[in-house]
């Protein structure tokens, strides 16, 4: 009998042995989008991708970080305004749907694209309220 975690590691390597899709690939899943996130059946966060690979995070109502992201090798990095530190992510295409991978991620641990709209996320202006 597997253990749980083996076995987990066995459903999630065929879409790891999968080849990442390329920068411009990626660029054409999501511009113009509001992806949802998910990771272990839990909200990781909604991000909109907006036009020249600038990007609106979320993972609160009406609570953004605004950023952008690049591709490196076969990763996709995006940095935030308030951390310039890159955070660094493998992508594949499985079915229609993003699957996303921390480069410091191990298997198991992935992010799921479980909803894809056009509608923007409701961002209120910086220093709203101060």
């Amino acid at each position: 009998m597997l253990r749980p975690s083996l076995a987990l590691l066995f459903l999630v390597a065929p879409a790891l042995a999968e080849t990442p899709i390329t920068a411009q690939e990626f660029e054409a899943h999501v511009t113009g989008k509001t992806i949802t996130y998910q990771q272990f059946q839990n909200l990781f966060g909604i991000e909109e991708y907006l036009p020249d690979r600038k990007v609106r995070w979320s993972t609160a109502p009406n609570e953004c970080l605004y950023g952008s992201w690049y591709p490196e090798g076969e990763s996709i990095c995006f940095v935030y305004e308030y951390d310039p530190t890159p955070a660094c992510w493998t992508f594949w295409l499985k079915d229609g749907a993003l699957i996303a991978l921390s480069v410091n991620g191990i298997a198991g641990e992935e992010l799921h694209e479980v909803d894809a709209s056009g509608q923007g996320l409701p961002c209120p202006g910086p220093d709203v309220g101060v």
